[in-house]
């Protein structure tokens, strides 16, 4: 897999929770005081991506306008993603300005008696005593 895929893969949830956030109103808001680090993480990225002129900018704000009529639509995320790896992968110096943008961490606590804290769960979490075994 390509730097261009993975970066793409990266970046797009952050795009698409700005787009979420704001619409296509996005693409023109300059700062956003109450913004959240995520959301503003996804506009500073959109303002590089979109800082060129070119047919891959073009397609990366006409995805964005199409993700904003339906924020949840994995189809739609999905090609924001692709016209976000294509303008990386047409622009090396683009793609390496992009990778330089710190992305928020996930910092999570858990506290209590078997509490448990995870970003993603792909299965079963079980606490405590007796419980019944599980099979993978």
């Amino acid at each position: 897999m390509s730097d261009a895929v993975i970066l793409a893969q990266e970046i797009t949830p952050y795009v698409a929770a700005a787009v979420s956030a704001y619409g296509a109103a996005v693409l023109t808001q300059v700062e956003q005081h109450a913004a959240d680090a995520t959301v503003s993480c996804g506009q500073r990225l959109l303002r590089r991506l979109l800082r060129r002129t070119g047919p891959e900018q073009e397609a990366v704000a006409g995805a964005v306008n199409d993700l904003a009529g339906d924020p949840k639509d994995v189809d739609l995320q999905a090609g924001l993603r692709l016209a976000i790896r294509r303008a990386l992968q047409a622009d090396a110096q683009l793609a390496s300005d992009i990778a330089a943008v710190p992305r928020p961490t996930v910092a999570m606590t858990a506290s209590g008696e078997r509490s448990v804290a995870a970003h993603t769960v792909h299965g079963n979490i079980t606490t405590g005593d007796n419980h019944p075994p599980t099979t993978p």
